[in-house]
C-alpha cells in the first residue's frame, strides 16, 4: 500500500525536484501540526495568506453558514449574491471614494490579468510599464510584467509592449508617457526581498501618471490587510491607485482575489465587447463569506494595532554578524544573509526545529518573515530564538 507521500509524488504535479514533503494534519493559530503531533510555527502565513492565523473560528463559522445556503449559482456578475454584495460593500467602505467597483477573481494572478485588460481597454493604449524584480503571478499576462528574466525566458513570446523601470528610481519615471496604458507596481516589492520605496518616489510616480493619463495599478496582493502596519500599504505614502489589486489574505484562507477601480473605469468592460472580462468561479459565495468574516475579525479585533511594535521586536532580536540586514515594514520582513546556500541551510535547520521559514524568488539570500498578525511577543521571541540558534549552527 503506497504512503501518502508516495501518492503525492506519483500523482500531484511537482514544480521542483526537491519539494519540502512536510505532512500536516491540522493547523490552529500560528501553529501547524504534523502527523506525529509536532508543532511548527508558521512564520510565512502560507505566503501572506493566513493573516488571522489558521482555523479562525469566526471564519469557519461563516463558511459553514454559507454552505447551508448555496455554493456556485452562476458566472460572476449576473446574479445578486449576498456574500459578494456584502463583501464588496465592506471593502469599498475602507477605501478612497473612487475605488467603488470590485471585480472578484479566484486569485492574485487573475486580478492582475483583469487589471491589465481593464487599463488597456479604458485608455485605448497598449504600453505597460512594470518594475525590475517585480512579481505579479505566473499566468501569461502576469508573467509578462514579472521583472526577472530567469523565471520567464522559457515561456516567450509573452505580452508585447511591456517595458521595465527601476523600482524606487525617480529618474526612471520619464519612461511613462502619453502612450502608456498603465504602470503596475507592488506597493512594497515582495519577491525582490521586501523593498520599501521612498514616499517621495511613490508621490512622484502618482504625479507622473496623472500628467500622462496612465493608470496606476498598485499590487497589494501580499501587502494589504494590516501586513505592513496599515490596512492598505498605499496609506503609508499618501497616494491612491487607479486600480488596486488584492488577494492572499483577502479570503481568510479561501481562494479569492479582486481588482478594484472606479465605476467609470470598470465600466469599460461593459461594451465593445460586452462581457469584457468573465470568470466562472470568481467571487464564489463561500469564499466571499469567508473573506468578509476575515475582514470583520481584522477590524473588530484591531489586529493592525501593534504591528509596528512587533516589527520592532523582530528587528531588535534578529541581530547576529551573519545577518546582514533585517528590512521591511510591519510583518512583511526579510533577513538577509551572505548567500543562498547559507540562507537555505538556516531555513532547513529552522524547519527541523519547528519554525517554517522560506526564501524569495528574486532574492534567494534572504529569509522571508511574515507570520500571522496574531503572533504574540512571546511567540516572536520563541521564533527568533530558533532562527538565531540556526544561524549560529550554520554559520
Amino acid at each position: 500500500m503506497p504512503t501518502l507521500r508516495q501518492l503525492f509524488l506519483a500523482n500531484n504535479a511537482q514544480t521542483t525536484d526537491f519539494p519540502l514533503l512536510l505532512e500536516f494534519e491540522r493547523a490552529e493559530g500560528i501553529y501547524m501540526y504534523d502527523n506525529a503531533g509536532k508543532a511548527f510555527i508558521d512564520l510565512i502565513s502560507g505566503i501572506g495568506v493566513s493573516n488571522l492565523g489558521h482555523s479562525n473560528p469566526y471564519v469557519i463559522n461563516a463558511i459553514k453558514n454559507q454552505l447551508d445556503k448555496y455554493m456556485h449559482l452562476m458566472v460572476y456578475g449576473e446574479y445578486v449574491q449576498t456574500p459578494q454584495v456584502k463583501f464588496a460593500e465592506k471593502l469599498v467602505s475602507l477605501l478612497p471614494a473612487h475605488l467603488q467597483s470590485v471585480y472578484f477573481t479566484n486569485s492574485g494572478s487573475e486580478a492582475v490579468e483583469g487589471a491589465l485588460k481593464l487599463a488597456k481597454r479604458y485608455t485605448g493604449r497598449h504600453q505597460i510599464i512594470a518594475c525590475k524584480n517585480s512579481y505579479h503571478g505566473s499566468t501569461h499576462g502576469a508573467l509578462s510584467v514579472m521583472g526577472n528574466e530567469e523565471f520567464k525566458q522559457a515561456y516567450r513570446p509573452l505580452l508585447p509592449g511591456v517595458s521595465f523601470i527601476q523600482f524606487n528610481s525617480i529618474a526612471n519615471l520619464d519612461a511613462i508617457t502619453n502612450k502608456t496604458a498603465c504602470v503596475i507596481i507592488e506597493t512594497l516589492q515582495g519577491e525582490a526581498g521586501i523593498r520599501v520605496p521612498d514616499a517621495a518616489y511613490m508621490q512622484a510616480l502618482r504625479n507622473r501618471c496623472n500628467e500622462t493619463g496612465a493608470l496606476l495599478i498598485l499590487d497589494e496582493i501580499q501587502a494589504a490587510f494590516g501586513r505592513t502596519g496599515k490596512r492598505f500599504a498605499f496609506q503609508h505614502f499618501d497616494i491612491e491607485p487607479d486600480i488596486l489589486l488584492l488577494a492572499k489574505a483577502l479570503g481568510g484562507g479561501m481562494p479569492v482575489g479582486a481588482f478594484i477601480s472606479s465605476n467609470e473605469i470598470m465600466g469599460a468592460l461593459k461594451e465593445n465587447p460586452i462581457l469584457g472580462h468573465i470568470t466562472t468561479f470568481g467571487g464564489h459565495p463561500v469564499c466571499c463569506a469567508a473573506g468578509l468574516a476575515a475582514l470583520e475579525v481584522l477590524l473588530d479585533e484591531n489586529l493592525v494595532d501593534g504591528i509596528a511594535e512587533k516589527e520592532a521586536l523582530f528587528k531588535k532580536l534578529l541581530v547576529h554578524p551573519a545577518i546582514k540586514q533585517v528590512r521591511g515594514k510591519g510583518l512583511m520582513l526579510a533577513a538577509e544573509f551572505e548567500s543562498f546556500e547559507l540562507n537555505k541551510r538556516i531555513i532547513d535547520r529552522c524547519i527541523e526545529n519547528g519554525v517554517i521559514a522560506d526564501w524569495f524568488l528574486h532574492c534567494s539570500n534572504s529569509m522571508r518573515i511574515a507570520p500571522p498578525l496574531i503572533i504574540t511577543e512571546d511567540e516572536i521571541e520563541k521564533a527568533c530564538g530558533v532562527i538565531l540558534d540556526a544561524v549560529r549552527y550554520c554559520s
